[in-house]
């Protein structure tokens, strides 16, 4: 069933700086997430880690939500965040943890890079989004880079079965959620929808409530703060930037954009772990960035059909940037 997409919201000229911003940030903040999961990784198991971390991301984003008064979503958005909340804070983040113990970094780093291709796929069929021309040459070429990286980072480890399918759950869990949560943003802020949505991701995740406490009681304060660190920064912070971000553009074009994850983890590991890329890594990176660049370029096409109401292409952006001119 094909859910009929709501307007998305036009930005002042003045304004249209934001939702690239709000993107570049959700970006930058998941890309640390890999380096402080290895820290936390090593004294906490994915539940526990999981379940800490929506923890202080919920109270972040409740204490938020509280001081800028925004209250409850309206009743349409309910089914996005019980979706979302579900699968992509809950499951996601489980599977994932459990899936990089399994498997060597560059197999998770390729398998779960299956995400913003079913993101796209699901977009389509789901919020009849359409795949422009650009957005699949940019992701074929971005895809290749992730493939890249995960080749460079691989061989310091082995792989399971279980992880596999651990990593290609956390895949579909996440694109899922991506699509689940699109509709939701037309219905109440990015704040409300994501407040609620790490709540019930939490509440999912309470069965590892008694390891949790059993671990923090001899984990080392770095591997907690690395916990709480998740918690405030790539999900309180990034969900909700993510959400500003994907309220204003299609589900598909965010999705390509988290293709720049693996270029900037590179990077980041060779700043903060001194672990030096290789001349595969850097290549990789290379088409990640320019992956996203095509895929984020503007196509001059008609209006897609199921969804005219998309500001980046047809005759409605042409007349709407007319009126910001006059």
């Amino acid at each position: 069933m094909t859910t009929t997409p709501s307007p998305l919201p036009v930005s002042p000229p003045a304004h249209r700086w934001r939702a690239p911003a709000a993107a570049g940030t959700t970006v930058v903040l998941w890309a640390s997430a890999f380096v402080s999961i290895r820290s936390a990784g090593e004294a906490y198991s994915p539940g526990a880690l999981a379940l800490g971390r929506l923890l202080a991301g919920t109270l972040v984003l409740g204490a938020i939500l509280i001081v800028r008064r925004e209250g409850l979503p309206r009743r349409g958005a309910w089914p996005g965040i019980i979706t979302s909340g579900v699968l992509w804070f809950g499951l996601y983040m489980v599977a994932l943890n459990w899936g990089e113990q399994e498997v060597d970094a560059g197999t998770a780093a390729m398998l779960v890079n299956i995400g913003p291709i079913l993101i796209a796929l699901l977009g389509a069929r789901m919020l009849g989004e359409g795949l422009p021309r650009r957005l699949l040459l940019g992701m074929g070429v971005s895809f290749a880079g992730a493939v890249v990286v995960g080749l460079a980072m691989s061989g310091h480890g082995g792989s399971s079965v279980l992880g596999v399918a651990l990593c290609l759950l956390a895949a579909v869990a996440y694109a899922a959620g991506v699509v689940s949560q699109k509709p939701a943003l037309a219905h109440g802020s990015s704040l409300q929808i994501n407040t609620f949505g790490c709540l019930i991701g939490a509440v999912a995740c309470l069965p590892f409530t008694g390891v949790l406490v059993s671990e923090a009681a001899d984990a080392p304060l770095s591997a907690t703060l690395n916990m709480v660190y998740l918690g405030v920064f790539p999900t309180a912070l990034a969900f909700t930037t993510w959400g500003y971000a994907l309220a204003r553009t299609t589900a598909g074009k965010m999705g390509a954009t988290t293709y720049a994850v693996p270029a900037l983890v590179v990077g980041m590991a060779w700043v903060l772990l001194d672990e030096v890329p290789t001349p595969l890594g850097i290549v990789g990176g290379v088409l990640c960035l320019a992956g996203v660049a095509v895929s984020r370029s503007r196509q001059q096409t008609g209006p897609t059909r199921g969804n005219p109401a998309r500001p980046v292409e047809g005759s409605r952006h042409d007349e709407e940037h007319q009126a910001e001119r006059t």
